[in-house]
């Protein structure tokens, strides 16, 4: 009997050890899967973007066409100065001696006839002054009237052919933040443009107490820039470059130019009346601390007929 429940013990266990190995060494893992589909909500808003993108088009500035039409109408100004100075001991004894002082500058041709703005200090005290044309053309110039207050200076060439020239823009319509771009002969290296934007109107520069309208730009300008155009995308001329601002006296970051409606009435007026036409006001005015209405007179200029009144 004991052996019996022996055999049937051993046999039970053999069996258990047999279906746990089948489990662990041959039964392959059943995966079970489930979708749960559930649907999407959609939820109904009355959101509305600020800039309609949907037919919005974006194109960069070009400025190749204000380039085409204004290179050929810049100029370079060659002014020579006959002056009389003493470089050595025995000038001394016979008077100084004569030499040549040649500055360089811009121009911009404003007629197809031959009229020429540029500044006044890049002709001053010129004896001779040299045109030469983008097509390296050179011809003699004759000046017309200058504004010193201004730094405006008005010439003629004779050609006998039609001229490229630049139409003025109302420079009151300029936007701060419209692109420019300057047009002249930097450093010799004539026909350079460069561009930047409107920084600001009606500048004044300190130690200019004449023009205090200039506008400032970010078009890289330097010495030889001097009188050439300041010009829209459209390339028409808003501007003459005359001043930056700068310790080293090349470009860092700031040019001013005279706005081109000051630069036509000085022209027009030389044109018509040989000079520039100016407003008198007829008296000064003091400058007070008191916080009043209007201003206080501090006194009459003597052709005023203010006292009259």
């Amino acid at each position: 009997m004991k052996k019996f429940f022996s055999f049937l013990g051993m046999a039970i266990l053999g069996g258990v050890i047999a279906l746990g190995g089948y489990k662990v060494l041959l039964e392959e893992p059943v995966i079970i899967e489930r979708n749960n589909e559930q649907p999407i909500q959609t939820f109904q808003t009355n959101f509305k973007p600020a800039f309609e993108t949907t037919n919005a088009t974006y194109e960069p500035t070009d400025f190749t066409d204000a380039a085409e039409k204004t290179v050929h109408a810049v100029v370079h100004v060659k002014n020579t100065a006959v002056k009389t100075g003493v470089t050595s001991f025995a000038d001394l004894f016979n008077g100084g001696r004569q030499y040549e002082q040649v500055g360089t500058g811009s121009g911009v041709i404003i007629s197809a006839d031959g009229y020429i703005v540029t500044n006044n200090h890049v002709i001053k005290d010129a004896t001779s002054i040299e045109i030469t044309l983008n097509n390296r053309k050179k011809y003699e110039a004759e000046l017309i009237g200058t504004d010193s207050k201004n730094d405006i200076a008005l010439l003629k060439i004779d050609v006998g052919d039609q001229l490229p020239y630049i139409p003025f823009s109302n420079s009151d319509n300029v936007k701060i933040g419209e692109w420019v771009l300057a047009v002249g002969n930097p450093y010799n290296l004539t026909s350079t443009v460069t561009a930047g934007i409107v920084s600001a109107k009606g500048r004044d520069l300190q130690g200019n107490q004449d023009v205090d309208s200039f506008i400032q730009t970010d078009a890289a300008v330097n010495p030889g820039n001097s009188g050439g155009a300041l010009v829209n995308t459209r390339g028409e001329l808003v501007g003459i470059n005359t001043a930056i601002s700068s310790r080293t006296g090349s470009y860092v970051g700031y040019s001013f130019a005279v706005p081109s409606n000051i630069a036509k009435k000085i022209i027009d007026d030389i044109l018509e009346f040989g000079k520039v036409q100016e407003a008198v006001i007829g008296f000064s005015v003091k400058n007070i601390e008191e916080n009043i209405e209007g201003v206080r007179i501090a006194k009459f200029q003597d052709e005023s007929l203010g006292p009259k009144a």
